[in-house]
C-alpha cells in the first residue's frame, strides 16, 4: 500500500524553506496571482505555525469558510493552493476527511507534476475508447485530483488498498456528526456521497481497464434496511468467507452464507439482545427464527436458502471446533422445509409470439440480444451474461454453433443455434470496443466477454429483468399489479418443451439444456399435456396395438388401479430404446437386454423403426461373434434378434430372414 506524506513540518516556517520555494514554483504566473497567492500563504504560515497543531484543529475550521472574506477560516480557504504546493513536495499529509470536506479542489490537472498528467491523460484516452461520454471523463480527472492530494507523486502507483481506504474514508465521513454543519442537510450529504461513489466507480473501471487492478469495478445494491451485527459475530462470518473461499467456493455460494447468517444475527439483536456469538444460541432460539420467517410470510424458496446456509455455516465450524462456533449442531435436514415438486411453465405459441416480437424492438442491442440467444438456446440466464466474445462458430456444414460457458454443472458445452440469434450475436460483435477480459468465476480464465459496455459487464437483471418488463408491457403480458408475466428462465423451460414435443432424443436434450442427470431433463416431460396423454394412449388407451408379454394384461384392463395411478403419472419415466417397461418402482428395473423377456415390457408401431435396426445390428454383431468363435455370444446376440422378430409379428409387421 502507499504511505501517504509523513513528513510533516513540526516547528515553524520561520526557514522560510517552504515558502521561498513557493515563491520559485509562482514565478510562472502572472504578478496579480504571484503576489496575491505568496502573500495568502504568508497569512497562512502566520497563523498556523505549527502544521501539525492546524491538522489537530476540528474538520469545520480547518475546511474554512469564504464568508466572511477575512479571518483565520477565510485563510483555510485561501490557502488551498499553498497546501497543494506542500502536498507535492512532500511536505504535509492531508486526511481523507479534510479532502472529502473541502468538495471542490481547485487544482487543474496541467498544474500537476508531469508524470500525474500523463497518468490522467492515458486513463481519460481508454475511457473514449470505450464511449464513455465528457461528463463521465471528469470524474476521472477528479479521482486524479483527490487522490494526488492524498498520496503525492506516487499516486501513480495505486491500487486497490488505496482504493479500499477512500470508500472505508468515504462510508466513516458520512456519519460523522459534523459534516451536516458542512453540508447542510442529510440530502446535499447524499448527493455528494453519491457523486463521489461515481467517481470512485468510473476511476476503478479506468484502472481495471489499464490492468493497474486485478479486480474490476462492482455495483453493491444498497440494502433495504440496515442490518445490525455484533462484533464476534460479524468477525465469524467474515473468518467463514475466508475459508470458504480457501476451499474454492464460488463467490455467489459464499454470499449466500453471509447473507444468512446476518438476518440471523439482526433477529437476535431485536430479540435477544444479550446474546454476543452463535457459541451462546440455542437450538430453541433458532427454532423460534425459523417460525418467525414463515409467519412474516416470506417466500418459501428464500425461507429454504436461509435456513439450508444457516445449517450447512454452523455444521462446518462446529465440526471445525471454532470458539464462536455452536457447541453442537442446531439445525438438521429434518428441520429444513421441503422443496415444492413445481411443474416448469413453458411459455404457450401465443404469448410466445406476442413477447418475441416486443423484443425484436427494444433499443438496447445488448438486451434484445440477450433475450434471442434465451428463446433459441435454452441457456441459463448466467451462462448468457457471461459468454465469450468469440463464442459463435459454426459446424462443418454451416449451422451456427454456440459455446456456453463452464456454469453450475461444471462444464463447457456446444449446442446448435437458431440463425436469428446468430445474426444478433455477429451484429452485437461488431459493435463492441476492444475491451479487457473478466475473470471467470468457474474457471478463473480471464477472457472478454459479449456482454460488455463502457468496459463493465452488463448485470443479468439489466439484461433479463428491465428488458423483459419493457417487452412484457409493449406486448400487454402483465399482471394486475403491471409486473410482467414472462420470465427469462421460461425461455429455458419452453425450448425443453419444444425438444420433448418434436421428439428429441433424451441425450439430445440432456446436451442441450446442460442437464447431468435423465431427472432433471424428465421434468420437460410434463410440461406438455397434450403429449404426455398421446403417448400414454397408445399403450395403455382403449384399442391400443401392442406387443409384448403384458399386452394381454392391458388389453383386459387387468392392471391394478395404482399401478395404472402411477403409470399415468410417471409415463415418460417408463421409456426405454425399443418401448416401455412398467415395472413399478418397488420392482426394480430389468437388467440389460432381459426387458425384451420381461413381463412388463410392452411396445408400440413407433417403435418398428428402431426394433428393425436392433435386428440389422444383432445379426451385424452375430456374425462378427461366429467369425472369432465366440459361440455364446452368437447365441445371446440371436435369441435378442429372434424375441425382436416376435414382437415385430405381434405388431403385424414382416420379419426378416435368417
Amino acid at each position: 500500500m502507499l504511505q501517504p506524506i509523513h513528513k510533516i513540518v513540526e516547528a515553524t516556517y520561520a526557514d522560510s524553506y517552504a515558502l521561498e520555494a513557493y515563491a520559485n514554483y509562482l514565478q510562472d504566473f502572472d504578478h496579480n496571482n504571484f503576489v496575491n497567492r505568496l502573500r495568502i500563504a504568508r497569512r497562512f504560515v502566520r497563523a498556523n505555525p505549527d502544521l501539525a497543531q492546524w491538522q489537530s484543529l476540528p474538520l469545520i475550521d480547518r475546511i474554512g469558510s469564504k464568508y466572511p472574506r477575512h479571518g483565520e477560516k477565510y485563510i483555510c480557504v485561501a490557502a488551498r493552493p499553498y497546501l497543494y504546493f506542500l502536498v507535492q513536495q512532500g511536505l504535509i499529509e492531508l486526511d481523507w476527511f479534510w479532502i472529502i470536506g473541502v468538495q471542490t479542489h481547485v487544482l487543474p490537472v496541467f498544474m500537476l507534476p508531469r508524470t500525474i498528467q500523463e497518468h490522467s491523460n492515458e486513463l481519460v484516452k481508454i475511457m473514449q475508447a470505450l464511449d464513455y461520454k465528457e461528463s463521465s471523463l471528469g470524474r476521472i480527472e477528479r479521482a486524479v485530483k483527490y487522490f494526488f492530494i492524498r498520496y503525492g507523486n506516487t499516486m501513480v502507483n495505486i491500487g486497490e488498498l488505496e482504493l479500499d481506504e477512500f470508500r472505508i474514508a468515504l462510508e466513516i465521513y458520512q456519519e460523522r456528526e459534523d459534516v451536516l454543519t458542512i453540508h447542510g442537510s442529510k440530502d446535499e450529504l447524499k448527493r455528494y456521497t453519491g457523486v463521489l461513489k461515481e467517481m470512485l466507480f468510473t476511476y476503478k473501471t479506468a484502472l481495471y481497464q489499464n490492468h493497474r487492478i486485478s479486480q474490476p469495478a462492482k455495483r453493491i445494491a444498497p440494502g433495504k434496511t440496515k442490518l445490525l451485527v455484533k462484533p464476534r459475530i460479524k468477525d465469524y462470518l467474515e473468518k467463514y468467507v475466508q475459508a470458504r473461499l480457501a476451499f474454492h467456493a464460488r463467490t455467489s455460494t459464499v454470499g449466500k452464507f453471509v447473507n444468512a447468517g446476518r438476518h440471523l444475527a439482526d433477529w437476535l439483536n431485536k430479540n435477544y439482545p444479550s446474546l454476543e456469538s452463535f457459541a451462546e444460541l440455542t437450538r430453541e432460539q433458532v427454532l423460534a427464527y425459523s417460525a418467525d420467517l414463515v409467519s412474516s410470510g416470506i417466500n418459501p424458496e428464500t425461507l429454504l436458502t436461509r435456513l439450508s446456509s444457516l445449517s450447512v455455516m454452523f455444521h462446518d465450524t462446529t465440526a471445525w471446533e471454532w470458539t464462536d462456533a455452536p457447541a453442537r449442531p442446531l439445525i438438521g435436514s429434518r428441520d429444513l422445509p421441503k422443496r415444492p415438486n413445481r411443474i416448469p411453465r413453458f411459455i404457450p405459441a401465443e404469448e410466445l409470439d406476442r413477447i418475441m416480437n416486443a423484443i425484436r424492438t427494444l433499443e438496447c442491442p445488448y438486451q434484445r440480444t440477450a433475450l434471442i440467444v434465451a428463446r433459441w438456446s435454452g441457456a441459463r440466464r448466467g451462462e448468457i451474461s457471461r459468454l465469450e466474445l468469440d463464442c459463435l462458430d459454426f459446424y462443418l456444414d454451416g449451422t451456427p454453433r454456440l459455446r456456453i460457458p463452464v456454469g453450475k454443472t461444471g462444464s463447457e458445452r456446444l449446442i446448435p443455434l437458431h440463425p436469428e440469434a446468430a445474426e444478433a450475436i455477429k451484429a452485437l460483435q461488431i459493435i463492441i470496443p476492444p475491451s479487457r477480459g473478466f475473470k471467470d468465476e468457474y474457471s478463473s480464465k480471464e477472457t472478454p466477454r459479449l456482454f460488455v459496455r463502457h468496459g463493465l459487464c452488463l448485470t443479468s437483471d439489466y439484461l433479463f429483468e428491465q428488458s423483459l418488463q419493457i417487452a412484457c408491457t409493449q406486448s400487454g403480458l402483465i399482471n394486475d399489479e403491471g409486473k410482467g408475466t414472462i420470465t427469462a428462465h421460461r425461455f429455458r423451460h419452453t425450448v425443453g418443451t419444444e425438444l420433448v414435443e418434436g421428439g428429441a432424443r433424451l441425450h439430445t436434450i440432456m446436451k442441450m439444456l446442460g442437464h447431468t442427470s435423465t431427472g432433471m431433463t424428465l421434468v420437460y416431460a410434463h410440461l406438455s399435456d397434450a403429449t404426455l396423454r398421446e403417448e400414454y394412449m397408445r399403450v395403455l388407451g382403449p384399442g391400443a396395438q401392442i406387443a409384448g408379454q403384458l399386452a394381454a394384461t392391458l388389453r383386459a384392463g387387468a392392471m391394478p388401479p395404482d399401478s395404472i395411478a402411477w403409470l399415468k403419472a410417471n409415463f415418460f419415466r417408463t421409456e426405454l430404446e425399443l418401448g416401455h417397461c412398467l415395472r413399478l418402482p418397488e420392482e426394480g428395473p430389468c437388467e440389460c437386454d432381459l426387458y425384451l423377456n420381461c413381463a412388463k415390457f410392452v411396445t408400440t408401431p413407433e417403435y418398428i423403426p428402431r426394433l428393425r435396426e436392433r435386428i440389422i445390428k444383432e445379426i451385424s454383431l452375430a456374425a462378427e461373434a461366429r467369425e472369432r468363435g465366440f459361440d455364446r455370444e452368437v447365441e445371446r446376440h440371436e435369441c435378442i434378434r429372434k424375441r425382436i422378430e416376435q414382437l415385430l409379428i405381434e405388431l403385424g409387421e414382416e420379419t426378416y430372414e435368417k
